[in-house]
Order: structure tokens, then sequence, then C-alpha cells
């Protein structure tokens, strides 16, 4: 069992920054795959970005390449989010997950997810 608490979160103005966190505990972090998904109101979970065990390969959505970089220390058991040129269309709840497929944007190949942090943008 692994447990997953996001933070981060909060009201940001269109161009802005914000840097999730996720932390882990339970089982040994560096066994999982992490992703970063997140749910818009009205909308289908959607994949945002991934990071294999080591942190040394990364996958992300088209629509975040360039603005969001994903990002581990195994030493703190985090996973990282850093959100760059935020846009309003990015609001919505931002949902961390572990799991073991590499490069997976299919929210059921994850095993464990957190309770989410919400990120808004204002235009």
């Amino acid at each position: 069992q692994v447990q997953l608490v996001e933070s981060g979160g909060g009201l940001v103005q269109a161009g802005g920054s914000l840097r999730l966190s996720c932390a882990a505990s339970g089982r040994t972090f560096s066994n999982y795959v992490m992703g970063w998904f997140r749910q818009a109101p009205g909308k289908e979970r959607e994949f945002v970005a991934a990071i294999n065990w080591s942190g040394a390969s990364t996958y992300s959505a088209d629509s975040v390449k360039g603005r969001f970089t994903i990002s581990r220390e195994n030493a703190k058991n985090t996973v990282y989010l850093q959100m760059n040129s935020l846009k309003p269309e990015d609001t919505a709840v931002y949902y961390c997950a572990a799991g073991f497929v590499q490069y997976s944007d299919d929210p059921g190949s994850y095993n464990y997810w957190g309770q989410g942090t919400q990120v808004a943008v204002s235009s």
C-alpha cells in the first residue's frame, strides 16, 4: 500500500507558476512509476505527465509540453510538478498517482491515488 498526499495548489493569474508536490509513504517509493493527472469540472480525468522510477525518463501530454515539468526526489519520497506559463484551461483538481507501467497515460494502469489539490488560473 502507498499513501499519496498532494500539496501546492492554489489560485494564480494566467502566466504565473505553481509547483505541486506529492509526498508518498508506505512501500518503497522508488519502485513506482509516478504520474500526474487532472480533472476539470464536468470532464474526464486527463493525463498530464509521468516519470519513471529513477527520474531519468519523463513523458508528458502535448497540452503541457514546454510548460510543465515532472521530477522526483526518491530520497524524499516526493514527486513534483512544476507548472509555468499557466493558462485558464489548466484549472482543475490535480492528482498524483503511483503504478508500475511506464509511459502510461491511462488512469487505469495506476494503482494508488492521492486526494487531489485544486489549481485555479484566472484570466
